[in-house]
């Protein structure tokens, strides 16, 4: 423990040296001063750039920066034009979409129908809700130069909302020979139609990501709503801050050194609160939902009965008082697919929310034939919203029984490393947790980390299991809502069961930024950063 902390000292001397020397380097750049430059801190450092390659936010957060979208999604949650308009064939078996004048690649040729089906095709692969729709997918071609016909095999009533969902995994769009990329590999540069430009000369990972306005850019003329409508831009500049210390952050976000901070620390609002010069708000009102992953290719969480055990521990409250530790921004729940929604229900999550499972846990740990492997558990230490959920697992592992390996890493390191399928002893892992805005978990389809594809296919830890895959099949067919709720408990229940992932509760997540910027979006996907201006 003493060792832990004294790391824990050093990193924090390292991560503010780090963020006085990117807010210094942002400072002196000579181009900072031309026209407006708005200066962020995300919630993480920015190093994996293809928007295709991995689920981490940050990288969903640049891809809205550098690329656009055929479809969107509205405040209704209804899909509008964005990139391309759509007409569909009566028998609900052919989807026409025609692409708008004037989109251009940022390298200045024109956007093409053929750019899109790669790019549809990249995304599909990789992507839940695109590997469910690849299912029902009979052809996607170009049939000329603006128009993308996709046909199914039989009617499927979500490719809409596939091809237009705001987070996770979206469905941007970009040049053909980049689309061709494999998806288990990262496209080689960021060319895409969006509203900004990302400038590679200036991208310094663990330091600084820099974007500009895309003067090129022809915005739709509706109003924005979350990811859809007119995405006009204000500002001349975008500057992300790699600034892993929150207190710096706060210090800069107080002094008007930065202009935006996306997650506030639940024990500094207070402080903000008190000052006027600072707005601060919940963009995302649907708000997060936290879980753990185990890994299912290696012991000990290849063996069910050993994943029983480890969930009997763990304890929601226990994991979001860490985590937030304010009722206001916190919420006990056990559904898988989001409180308060229509495919809501507590079935099979009773320890979890009443924290009672302990006692269980050990007995379940001593029968399962448990030898004592360590629990490589990936312990982030740089995003606030990330840092609480494995020491409160580790301890309550411990307390089970288990043997943990608690590694401290940053973010970026684990979004890379829950990649890898090597055994733990050779850089692999046993459990990480994570974040999902609501939106990517609210239905079956939409919930990457509830599908059972194993390692082909799969999301990071690979669960198999054949009866989810089937009722998810049987969901999408549902003809009423009530059907649909029926089969979203029995899935459920099945995840529960096998312990596909453990939902940890839900929480809320405001945002600060100055008085000076105007326009800041919300919506299920934020931060977006059109339609904000900045004054002088």
């Amino acid at each position: 423990m003493l060792s832990l902390m004294r790391r824990g000292r050093r990193a924090f001397a390292s991560t503010l040296a780090l963020s006085v020397v990117a807010l210094s380097t942002a400072m002196a750049s000579p181009v900072f001063a031309a026209g407006k430059t708005l200066t962020a801190v995300m919630h993480s450092d920015l190093r994996i750039i293809d928007p295709i390659f991995t689920t981490a936010y940050i990288t969903r957060d640049h891809g809205y920066m550098v690329y656009d979208t055929l479809v969107a999604t509205d405040s209704n949650f209804k899909i509008q034009p964005q990139m391309a308009d759509w007409k569909i064939s009566d028998d609900k078996l052919t989807y026409t979409f025609t692409l708008r004048d004037g989109l251009k690649w940022h390298d200045g040729a024109p956007v093409t129908a053929e750019d899109c089906v790669a790019s549809l095709k990249r995304w599909a692969a990789v992507d839940g809700m695109g590997q469910k729709l690849l299912d029902f997918t009979a052809s996607i071609e170009a049939t000329d130069a603006k128009t993308i016909t996709l046909k199914l095999k039989e009617p499927y009533g979500l490719v809409l909302d596939s091809i237009g969902k705001p987070s996770s995994r979206v469905a941007f769009m970009m040049p053909k020979r980049l689309a061709e990329t494999p998806a288990d590999k990262q496209i080689p540069e960021q060319i895409g139609s969006g509203p900004f430009k990302f400038v590679a000369s200036e991208f310094q990972p663990g330091v600084k990501a820099v974007y500009v306005k895309n003067t090129d850019y022809v915005p739709r003329k509706e109003p924005s709503s979350w990811t859809s409508g007119g995405k006009v831009v204000k500002v001349d500049r975008v500057e992300w801050i790699t600034m892993p210390d929150s207190q710096t952050a706060v210090n800069a976000l107080q002094s008007g050194d930065i202009d935006f901070m996306e997650n506030l620390p639940y024990d500094m609002l207070p402080l903000l609160e008190a000052n006027k010069e600072i707005t601060i708000e919940v963009s995302n009102k649907f708000g997060f939902q936290t879980l753990g992953r185990m890994n299912f290719l290696y012991p000990p969480f290849d063996n069910v009965k050993v994943r029983r055990a480890a969930f009997l521990a763990m304890n929601q409250k226990d994991v979001l008082d860490a985590l937030v530790g304010n009722a206001k921004y916190q919420k006990v729940c056990g559904a898988f697919f989001i409180c308060d929604t229509p495919l809501a229900t507590d079935a099979g999550a009773e320890t979890l929310v009443k924290g009672n499972g302990m006692a269980e846990a050990k007995k379940a740990l001593a029968e399962s034939g448990y030898d004592g492997t360590p629990v490589v558990v990936m312990a982030p230490g740089d995003v606030t919203t990330l840092k609480a959920q494995p020491i409160v697992a580790a301890q309550l592992l411990r307390e089970a029984g288990f043997k943990v390996d608690l590694q401290a890493t940053d973010w970026q390191t684990v979004v890379s490393r829950r990649a890898s399928q090597k055994p733990p002893k050779e850089g692999g892992w046993n459990m990480f947790f994570t974040n999902w805005v609501a939106a990517d978990v609210s239905n079956p389809i939409a919930n990457l980390s509830i599908g059972g594809q194993g390692k082909k296919g799969g999301w990071f830890g690979w669960a198999e299991d054949a009866k989810i895959e089937q009722l998810k099949d049987t969901f999408v067919r549902a003809s009423s809502v009530d059907e649909q709720k029926k089969i979203a408990a029995e899935i459920q229940k099945e995840a529960y069961e096998q312990v596909i992932y453990i939902p940890l509760g839900q929480y809320l997540l405001p945002s600060g930024w100055r008085k000076s910027l105007s326009g800041v979006l919300d919506g299920p996907a934020t931060p977006l950063f059109w339609n904000v201006d900045k004054s002088e």
